[in-house]
């Protein structure tokens, strides 16, 4: 039995070398799946695990003298590196100056986002806590102003093609079926944001993506857990801010791709593989302005 992905139904494969293992049983500690046990003074696999190996690589990675190995799953021992001691780690200071300097950039200078800043940025989200591993988070890139700006074409004829969804007879034929929240929702906010896009685009105006440089699509499968790929599209954007562009998340262009052969077509034309309960676009550039304050948020409760 193994957990099933998009990319792997098959469980990992487990090798212990006892001639390496002391008996000290860090990896029966980490093991949440239970595949471990100690005999004899050597660790042995056990024959009940909960799920059989995700590959997570706790027990690899946490091995003192280097007896494990895991292979499948698209892990390897390959894949283990040495982590940074605790003087190169950035501390909380640090990473709260880093937070509070970000702020949703939406004008860019014309100047590109090189290609080995994307890469930085997709290696820093790759190391995002994505559920079960292997990640089941998809990425689609637009590289440059050219691609987005036909994109963010697309996107707005693709909208006026739905533009019944936001129509008055739709609105209140569905009140009664979604409640007041939502009502409020489409009217206040879907409805306008779809008519401000659609008539800017006309004029020549691309409010959608504003003219990026960069735009980042996450996105999951049906196996993926929905905050997967809202968690490393977040990673992605500190990176991006980290390397001193500006970001900003748009969370406007997800839901209306979902449903539908409009969708489906439109997911096609940009090989987006899957529908996704969750997912996020986040473009990137370099800022042509820079804020000297920031604006302090609170949540909307915290109860204790």
């Amino acid at each position: 039995m193994a957990i099933p992905t998009t990319r792997t139904k098959e469980k990992g494969e487990i090798t212990i070398d006892e001639s390496k293992c002391n008996g000290c049983g860090l990896c029966i500690e980490v093991c949440k799946d239970f595949s471990f046990q100690i005999c004899g003074g050597k660790v042995t696999l056990t024959n009940k695990p909960l799920f059989g190996c995700v590959a997570c690589g706790h027990c690899m990675a946490i091995c003192p003298s280097g007896a494990i190995e895991i292979n499948g799953r698209e892990l390897s021992v390959d894949d283990l590196f040495k982590l940074p001691g605790r003087e190169k780690v950035a501390d909380y200071n640090q990473l709260l100056n880093l937070f509070q300097s970000r702020r949703s950039i939406r004008e860019f200078a014309d100047r590109p986002v090189e290609p080995q800043m994307i890469q930085k940025i997709v290696t820093a989200a790759s190391t995002a806590p994505m559920g079960i591993p292997p990640s089941d988070v998809h990425l689609m890139i637009l590289d440059n102003r050219e691609k987005i700006r036909e994109f963010s074409k697309d996107y707005c004829t693709y909208l006026r093609n739905i533009k019944w969804l936001v129509s008055d007879w739709f609105l209140f034929l569905m009140r009664p079926l979604w409640g007041k929240s939502n009502d409020q929702m489409f009217r206040q906010f879907i409805k306008p944001v779809i008519r401000i896009y659609t008539e800017s685009m006309e004029k020549g105006m691309d409010l959608v993506t504003y003219d990026a440089p960069l735009a980042i699509y996450f996105y999951g499968s049906p196996f993926a857990d929905p905050a997967d790929p809202i968690i490393a599209a977040t990673y992605a954007m500190i990176a991006g801010e980290s390397l001193g562009l500006g970001t900003c998340m748009l969370g406007a262009i997800h839901p209306f791709i979902q449903s539908g052969n409009k969708s489906k077509k439109f997911r096609e034309k940009y090989n987006i593989r899957f529908k996704s309960r969750e997912g996020l676009f986040v473009i990137f550039g370099y800022p042509r302005v820079k804020y000297t304050k920031g604006i302090k948020r609170t949540f909307a409760s915290v109860d204790i």
